[in-house]
């Protein structure tokens, strides 16, 4: 999406969007050289002023860096790029040794969940702490049988070695306790692994947890390689953040 909301008089009359692929943290000397091979993702298109101006790409490259070229001239608002993570999995593989597979900067997706009605499911797996229990997941209260739960895909297959469960902020609405289920079903659509029939693997079996603490879980089962996991909570409440750490 291309803005140019209050550019009335002043906005460019056309807009084009290169990528490219470098790994490190080049320096913008570099990126700016002759020696970047910049690929054109968005031909040269026309904009309107004072407005939302969405554009559908079609790339399925890993890009790390973008170039706006704006024509001739003016100002835009917002630049925003919607798509996903995909990590730099040989740089992973190099350092070696655990990360967090569920993740959102190493590729993970909450794909989807029970409920999310004060707080949403996406905010699991955010990078860093929760600044404050909005920035969690909660689900709403349960006036009947049930549990809440939510279903995550890993950034990559891996073998789930130890978990994080992160309750901070909340100190009368954390679950009374969780627990973590597994399965190796990369292609498997969202509508399959929501079926009550599927079978998960369990990882970790119902275990209490605390209010505003970090619960950590070096013990849980093996359950070979994993591409998706499911967080159960019971029976309702909210969880800051989940870390589930393993190898590639």
């Amino acid at each position: 999406v291309v803005e140019t909301s209050h550019f009335k008089g002043n906005y460019p009359e056309q807009c084009s969007l290169e990528a490219c692929a470098i790994d490190g943290l080049p320096a913008t000397e570099q990126l700016i050289s002759d020696a970047v091979l910049w690929a054109e993702v968005l031909p040269k298109t026309n904009l309107n002023g004072d407005s939302l101006n969405p554009f559908v790409i079609s790339s399925e490259q890993r890009w790390t860096h973008l170039r706006l070229k704006i024509y001739p001239d003016g100002g835009v608002a917002r630049l925003r790029l919607y798509g996903e993570v995909v990590p730099d999995w040989n740089r992973l593989k190099k350092i070696g040794g655990e990360i967090d597979l569920t993740a959102l900067e190493n590729g993970g997706l909450v794909l989807s969940c029970s409920d999310m009605f004060f707080g949403h499911r996406h905010n699991l797996i955010m990078p860093g702490r929760a600044t404050n229990m909005s920035d969690g997941w909660e689900t709403k209260r349960r006036r009947g049988p049930g549990y809440d739960w939510t279903i995550i895909r890993l950034g990559a297959p891996g073998r789930i070695r130890r978990l994080e469960v992160d309750t901070s902020y909340f100190k009368g609405n954390f679950p009374e306790s969780c627990s973590l289920e597994s399965c190796n079903a990369e292609d498997a659509p969202i509508e399959r692994l929501q079926d009550p029939e599927f079978v998960w693997r369990p990882v970790l079996t119902r275990t209490k947890l605390q209010a505003h603490t970090r619960d950590f879980f070096d013990e849980v089962m093996d359950t070979g390689i994993s591409s998706h996991v499911r967080f159960n909570i019971f029976p309702d409440g909210g969880v800051s953040r989940l870390r589930v750490y393993g190898r590639i």
